[in-house]
Protein backbone atom coordinates (compact mmCIF):
# COMPACT_ATOMS: atom_id res chain seq x y z
CA UNK A 1 0.00 0.00 0.00
CA UNK A 2 1.70 3.38 -0.53
CA UNK A 3 1.71 6.34 1.15
CA UNK A 4 -1.61 7.96 -0.51
CA UNK A 5 -3.25 5.10 0.04
CA UNK A 6 -2.78 4.91 3.87
CA UNK A 7 -3.62 8.57 3.91
CA UNK A 8 -6.71 8.06 2.17
CA UNK A 9 -7.47 4.94 4.21
CA UNK A 10 -7.25 7.54 7.03
CA UNK A 11 -9.33 9.81 5.83
CA UNK A 12 -12.31 7.50 5.24
CA UNK A 13 -12.04 6.12 9.04
CA UNK A 14 -14.87 7.86 10.90
CA UNK A 15 -13.90 10.27 13.48
CA UNK A 16 -13.86 9.14 16.95
CA UNK A 17 -15.25 11.74 19.47
CA UNK A 18 -14.64 12.30 23.25
CA UNK A 19 -17.73 11.66 25.11
CA UNK A 20 -19.74 14.74 26.40
CA UNK A 21 -19.18 15.11 30.10
CA UNK A 22 -21.25 17.83 32.02
CA UNK A 23 -21.66 18.49 35.74
CA UNK A 24 -24.97 19.86 36.88
CA UNK A 25 -25.83 21.16 40.13
CA UNK A 26 -29.62 20.61 41.01
CA UNK A 27 -31.57 21.89 43.84
CA UNK A 28 -34.76 19.75 43.73
CA UNK A 29 -37.57 22.08 46.02
CA UNK A 30 -40.74 21.50 47.12
CA UNK A 31 -41.87 24.80 45.31
CA UNK A 32 -39.58 24.65 42.30
CA UNK A 33 -36.70 22.62 40.55
CA UNK A 34 -33.77 25.03 40.28
CA UNK A 35 -30.57 23.87 38.24
CA UNK A 36 -27.04 25.41 37.30
CA UNK A 37 -24.57 24.00 34.71
CA UNK A 38 -22.46 26.60 35.94
CA UNK A 39 -22.20 28.73 32.65
CA UNK A 40 -25.40 29.81 32.04
CA UNK A 41 -28.09 31.41 34.45
CA UNK A 42 -29.57 29.46 36.83
CA UNK A 43 -33.11 28.10 35.99
CA UNK A 44 -36.39 27.06 37.86
CA UNK A 45 -39.10 25.03 36.85
CA UNK A 46 -42.34 24.71 39.12
CA UNK A 47 -42.24 21.30 40.94
CA UNK A 48 -46.05 20.54 40.02
CA UNK A 49 -46.75 17.90 37.69
CA UNK A 50 -49.93 15.98 35.97
CA UNK A 51 -49.80 12.48 34.74
CA UNK A 52 -51.10 11.72 31.76
CA UNK A 53 -53.23 8.50 30.78
CA UNK A 54 -52.38 7.06 27.53
CA UNK A 55 -55.28 8.53 25.62
CA UNK A 56 -54.80 11.59 26.68
CA UNK A 57 -53.14 14.32 24.45
CA UNK A 58 -50.47 16.88 26.42
CA UNK A 59 -51.20 20.42 26.00
CA UNK A 60 -48.52 22.57 24.40
CA UNK A 61 -44.92 22.00 25.79
CA UNK A 62 -42.22 24.32 26.98
CA UNK A 63 -38.46 24.19 27.71
CA UNK A 64 -39.66 25.63 31.01
CA UNK A 65 -42.38 23.23 31.50
CA UNK A 66 -41.56 19.77 29.77
CA UNK A 67 -43.55 16.72 28.81
CA UNK A 68 -41.20 13.90 30.53
CA UNK A 69 -41.84 9.98 28.68
CA UNK A 70 -40.35 7.56 30.67
CA UNK A 71 -38.84 4.06 29.48
CA UNK A 72 -41.80 2.19 30.18
CA UNK A 73 -44.54 5.02 28.07
CA UNK A 74 -45.74 6.74 31.55
CA UNK A 75 -45.62 10.46 30.46
CA UNK A 76 -45.67 13.62 32.92
CA UNK A 77 -46.17 17.34 32.27
CA UNK A 78 -44.17 18.71 34.73
CA UNK A 79 -43.87 22.80 35.56
CA UNK A 80 -46.96 25.51 34.73
CA UNK A 81 -48.68 24.30 32.15
CA UNK A 82 -49.65 21.27 34.44
CA UNK A 83 -52.05 23.82 35.95
CA UNK A 84 -53.55 23.54 32.89
CA UNK A 85 -55.44 20.13 33.90
CA UNK A 86 -57.73 19.35 35.98
CA UNK A 87 -56.17 17.49 38.58
CA UNK A 88 -52.48 18.50 39.65
CA UNK A 89 -50.05 16.53 42.22
CA UNK A 90 -47.85 18.70 43.97
CA UNK A 91 -44.25 18.00 45.32
CA UNK A 92 -44.77 20.26 48.58
CA UNK A 93 -47.32 17.45 50.46
CA UNK A 94 -45.31 14.60 48.89
CA UNK A 95 -41.78 12.81 49.71
CA UNK A 96 -39.12 14.73 46.94
CA UNK A 97 -36.94 12.11 46.84
CA UNK A 98 -39.40 9.69 45.70
CA UNK A 99 -39.29 11.90 42.62
CA UNK A 100 -35.52 12.13 42.42
CA UNK A 101 -35.51 10.71 38.73
CA UNK A 102 -38.31 12.72 37.16
CA UNK A 103 -36.99 15.99 39.01
CA UNK A 104 -33.59 15.28 37.05
CA UNK A 105 -35.36 14.33 33.97
CA UNK A 106 -37.40 17.31 33.75
CA UNK A 107 -34.16 19.66 34.46
CA UNK A 108 -31.54 18.24 32.08
CA UNK A 109 -31.61 20.21 28.55
CA UNK A 110 -29.57 19.43 25.41
CA UNK A 111 -26.68 21.05 25.28
CA UNK A 112 -25.50 22.12 21.52
CA UNK A 113 -27.94 19.86 20.41
CA UNK A 114 -26.52 17.00 22.36
CA UNK A 115 -28.40 14.66 24.13
CA UNK A 116 -26.89 11.77 25.02
CA UNK A 117 -23.68 12.59 27.60
CA UNK A 118 -22.17 11.31 31.12
CA UNK A 119 -23.11 13.45 33.83
CA UNK A 120 -21.70 14.42 37.57
CA UNK A 121 -24.68 15.54 39.41
CA UNK A 122 -24.25 17.94 42.84
CA UNK A 123 -27.48 17.66 44.67
CA UNK A 124 -29.23 18.38 48.24
CA UNK A 125 -31.20 17.57 50.42
CA UNK A 126 -32.60 18.76 54.01
CA UNK A 127 -31.38 15.38 55.80
CA UNK A 128 -28.38 13.66 54.02
CA UNK A 129 -27.98 10.81 56.75
CA UNK A 130 -31.19 9.83 55.93
CA UNK A 131 -31.69 10.11 52.27
CA UNK A 132 -28.64 10.35 50.53
CA UNK A 133 -28.37 6.51 50.00
CA UNK A 134 -32.42 7.01 48.02
CA UNK A 135 -31.36 9.28 46.01
CA UNK A 136 -28.02 7.78 44.57
CA UNK A 137 -29.20 4.65 44.15
CA UNK A 138 -32.07 6.57 42.07
CA UNK A 139 -29.43 8.86 40.20
CA UNK A 140 -26.47 6.83 39.58
CA UNK A 141 -26.40 4.62 36.23
CA UNK A 142 -27.79 4.76 32.37
CA UNK A 143 -31.49 6.58 32.16
CA UNK A 144 -33.33 6.77 29.26
CA UNK A 145 -36.27 9.02 28.57
CA UNK A 146 -38.06 11.49 26.18
CA UNK A 147 -38.29 15.07 27.04
CA UNK A 148 -40.62 17.53 24.81
CA UNK A 149 -40.14 13.96 22.39
CA UNK A 150 -36.94 14.22 22.29
CA UNK A 151 -34.89 11.11 23.19
CA UNK A 152 -32.21 11.47 25.97
CA UNK A 153 -29.42 9.19 27.02
CA UNK A 154 -27.58 9.82 29.96
CA UNK A 155 -25.10 8.23 32.19
CA UNK A 156 -25.04 9.70 35.66
CA UNK A 157 -21.53 8.46 36.81
CA UNK A 158 -21.49 10.52 39.88
CA UNK A 159 -24.05 12.15 42.92
CA UNK A 160 -22.52 14.22 45.45
CA UNK A 161 -24.71 14.68 47.97
CA UNK A 162 -24.95 17.48 50.53
CA UNK A 163 -26.74 19.44 53.33
CA UNK A 164 -29.48 22.21 51.82
CA UNK A 165 -28.77 25.38 52.66
CA UNK A 166 -25.07 24.93 52.75
CA UNK A 167 -24.62 25.73 49.13
CA UNK A 168 -26.36 29.33 49.98
CA UNK A 169 -23.42 29.44 52.60
CA UNK A 170 -20.61 28.66 50.46
CA UNK A 171 -22.23 31.14 47.88
CA UNK A 172 -22.62 34.04 50.54
CA UNK A 173 -18.70 33.39 51.46
CA UNK A 174 -18.18 34.40 47.78
CA UNK A 175 -20.07 37.16 48.18
CA UNK A 176 -18.05 38.17 51.51
CA UNK A 177 -21.58 37.97 53.71
CA UNK A 178 -19.74 35.71 56.47
CA UNK A 179 -17.56 37.41 59.11
CA UNK A 180 -13.80 35.51 59.46
CA UNK A 181 -14.91 34.66 63.04
CA UNK A 182 -17.85 33.60 64.93
CA UNK A 183 -20.68 31.74 64.47
CA UNK A 184 -23.23 31.98 61.04
CA UNK A 185 -26.72 30.13 61.91
CA UNK A 186 -27.94 29.55 58.02
CA UNK A 187 -31.88 30.17 58.03
CA UNK A 188 -33.28 28.43 54.94
CA UNK A 189 -36.83 28.84 54.35
CA UNK A 190 -38.42 26.71 50.98
CA UNK A 191 -41.23 25.71 49.86
CA UNK A 192 -42.50 22.70 52.55
CA UNK A 193 -39.79 22.78 54.85
CA UNK A 194 -37.70 25.36 56.58
CA UNK A 195 -34.16 25.15 58.22
CA UNK A 196 -31.63 25.94 60.08
CA UNK A 197 -27.53 25.20 60.31
CA UNK A 198 -25.00 26.36 62.83
CA UNK A 199 -21.86 27.20 61.20
CA UNK A 200 -18.55 28.08 63.20
CA UNK A 201 -15.90 30.20 60.80
CA UNK A 202 -14.42 26.94 60.04
CA UNK A 203 -17.19 26.22 57.62
CA UNK A 204 -17.83 23.03 60.13
CA UNK A 205 -22.00 22.35 60.91
CA UNK A 206 -22.04 21.90 64.69
CA UNK A 207 -25.77 21.97 65.12
CA UNK A 208 -28.93 22.27 62.77
CA UNK A 209 -32.52 21.96 62.49
CA UNK A 210 -34.73 20.40 59.94
CA UNK A 211 -38.41 21.29 60.54
CA UNK A 212 -40.43 19.03 57.79
CA UNK A 213 -43.48 21.64 57.74
CA UNK A 214 -43.33 25.57 58.39
CA UNK A 215 -42.45 26.66 54.85
CA UNK A 216 -44.06 28.81 52.75
CA UNK A 217 -46.83 26.22 52.05
CA UNK A 218 -48.15 26.30 55.57
CA UNK A 219 -48.91 30.11 55.58
CA UNK A 220 -50.02 29.74 52.01
CA UNK A 221 -52.60 27.36 53.41
CA UNK A 222 -53.48 29.34 56.34
CA UNK A 223 -54.27 32.14 54.13
CA UNK A 224 -56.48 29.69 51.50
CA UNK A 225 -58.84 28.88 54.80
CA UNK A 226 -59.53 32.63 54.86
CA UNK A 227 -63.35 33.24 54.21
CA UNK A 228 -62.13 36.29 53.01
CA UNK A 229 -60.63 34.77 50.35
CA UNK A 230 -62.98 31.97 49.81
CA UNK A 231 -66.18 33.81 50.02
CA UNK A 232 -64.83 35.77 47.26
CA UNK A 233 -64.21 32.56 45.23
CA UNK A 234 -67.23 30.85 45.97
CA UNK A 235 -65.32 27.94 46.44
CA UNK A 236 -62.19 26.50 48.62
CA UNK A 237 -58.62 27.96 47.17
CA UNK A 238 -55.87 25.82 46.55
CA UNK A 239 -52.58 26.21 48.69
CA UNK A 240 -50.57 25.69 45.63
CA UNK A 241 -52.06 28.84 43.62
CA UNK A 242 -51.72 30.81 46.75
CA UNK A 243 -48.01 29.71 47.00
CA UNK A 244 -47.65 31.26 43.06
CA UNK A 245 -49.75 34.25 44.21
CA UNK A 246 -47.46 35.42 46.82
CA UNK A 247 -44.64 36.76 43.69
CA UNK A 248 -47.50 38.06 41.85
CA UNK A 249 -48.73 40.71 44.15
CA UNK A 250 -50.47 38.61 46.27
CA UNK A 251 -53.30 37.63 43.87
CA UNK A 252 -55.22 34.58 43.28
CA UNK A 253 -54.46 33.45 39.80
CA UNK A 254 -56.22 35.58 37.03
CA UNK A 255 -59.21 36.19 39.37
CA UNK A 256 -58.08 39.59 40.72
CA UNK A 257 -58.30 38.66 44.18
CA UNK A 258 -56.05 39.94 46.50
CA UNK A 259 -54.94 38.92 50.49
CA UNK A 260 -52.12 42.09 49.98
CA UNK A 261 -54.12 44.20 52.53
CA UNK A 262 -54.12 41.36 55.25
CA UNK A 263 -51.26 39.44 54.71
CA UNK A 264 -49.70 40.69 57.35
CA UNK A 265 -52.06 39.18 60.22
CA UNK A 266 -51.00 35.80 59.11
CA UNK A 267 -47.11 36.72 57.86
CA UNK A 268 -46.32 38.48 60.94
CA UNK A 269 -46.52 35.22 63.18
CA UNK A 270 -45.26 32.78 60.68
CA UNK A 271 -42.14 34.76 60.69
CA UNK A 272 -42.01 35.29 64.73
CA UNK A 273 -42.84 31.76 64.79
CA UNK A 274 -39.38 30.20 62.86
CA UNK A 275 -36.63 33.24 64.31
CA UNK A 276 -38.40 32.69 68.17
CA UNK A 277 -37.95 28.78 67.05
CA UNK A 278 -34.33 29.38 66.14
CA UNK A 279 -32.93 31.60 69.19
CA UNK A 280 -34.89 28.97 71.29
CA UNK A 281 -32.42 26.26 69.78
CA UNK A 282 -29.26 28.21 69.58
CA UNK A 283 -29.74 30.39 72.96
CA UNK A 284 -26.07 28.53 74.66
CA UNK A 285 -24.39 29.56 71.17
CA UNK A 286 -26.17 33.15 70.47
CA UNK A 287 -22.89 35.07 72.05
CA UNK A 288 -20.82 33.72 69.74
CA UNK A 289 -23.22 34.37 66.68
CA UNK A 290 -21.81 37.10 64.19
CA UNK A 291 -24.30 36.29 61.10
CA UNK A 292 -28.00 35.77 60.69
CA UNK A 293 -27.68 34.31 57.04
CA UNK A 294 -31.67 34.00 55.74
CA UNK A 295 -31.82 31.92 52.50
CA UNK A 296 -34.38 30.21 50.65
CA UNK A 297 -37.27 30.32 48.01
CA UNK A 298 -39.34 31.93 50.58
CA UNK A 299 -37.04 34.07 52.43
CA UNK A 300 -38.14 37.43 50.18
CA UNK A 301 -41.46 37.35 52.01
CA UNK A 302 -39.74 38.89 55.17
CA UNK A 303 -36.71 40.47 53.55
CA UNK A 304 -38.27 43.60 54.66
CA UNK A 305 -38.44 43.33 58.03
CA UNK A 306 -34.53 41.67 58.08
CA UNK A 307 -33.70 45.25 56.10
CA UNK A 308 -30.78 46.84 58.45
CA UNK A 309 -30.58 44.30 60.91
CA UNK A 310 -26.72 44.32 62.49
CA UNK A 311 -26.37 40.84 62.35
CA UNK A 312 -28.33 39.73 59.62
CA UNK A 313 -27.37 39.25 55.61
CA UNK A 314 -29.62 38.23 52.93
CA UNK A 315 -28.55 36.61 50.13
CA UNK A 316 -29.21 38.36 46.78
CA UNK A 317 -31.40 36.05 44.94
CA UNK A 318 -31.98 33.85 47.27
CA UNK A 319 -34.31 31.22 45.23
CA UNK A 320 -30.27 30.26 43.46
CA UNK A 321 -28.39 30.88 46.15
CA UNK A 322 -28.00 27.16 47.08
CA UNK A 323 -27.63 25.91 43.48
CA UNK A 324 -25.05 28.37 42.85
CA UNK A 325 -22.97 27.50 45.66
CA UNK A 326 -23.45 23.67 44.84
CA UNK A 327 -22.19 23.81 41.97
CA UNK A 328 -18.06 22.83 42.06
CA UNK A 329 -15.90 26.55 41.01
CA UNK A 330 -12.42 26.33 41.46
CA UNK A 331 -10.97 27.97 44.30
CA UNK A 332 -8.90 30.92 41.89
CA UNK A 333 -12.02 31.60 40.46
CA UNK A 334 -14.24 31.64 43.37
CA UNK A 335 -11.22 34.28 44.32
CA UNK A 336 -12.10 36.16 41.48
CA UNK A 337 -16.18 36.34 41.86
CA UNK A 338 -15.57 37.46 46.10
CA UNK A 339 -13.45 40.25 44.63
CA UNK A 340 -15.26 41.48 41.30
Amino acid sequence: MTATDVRRSKAQEPATSTPLTRTLALDAGNYDLKFWDGANQPKAIRSVRYQLPQGRDAVRTQNSSPLIELADGTRYHVGVQAYKYRRQQQTVVENKVDLARLHLYTCLEPLDGQTEFSLNLHVSTPEPGKTSKALQSQLMGVHEFKRNDIPFRVTVESVEVEREGMGAYRYAQRLGLIPDSGYTIVIDIGGGTWLTRLVDADGEVIDENVMDRGGTYELATSISFDRRLTDNLGTTADPGIVMDGFKTGHTYADTGLSWAAWLDEYLNPWFLGIFQTVKAQYTPYMIRVTRFLVTGGGSYLITERLAGGKLTAVIPDPQFANVRGLYPIAEGLQLCMTTR
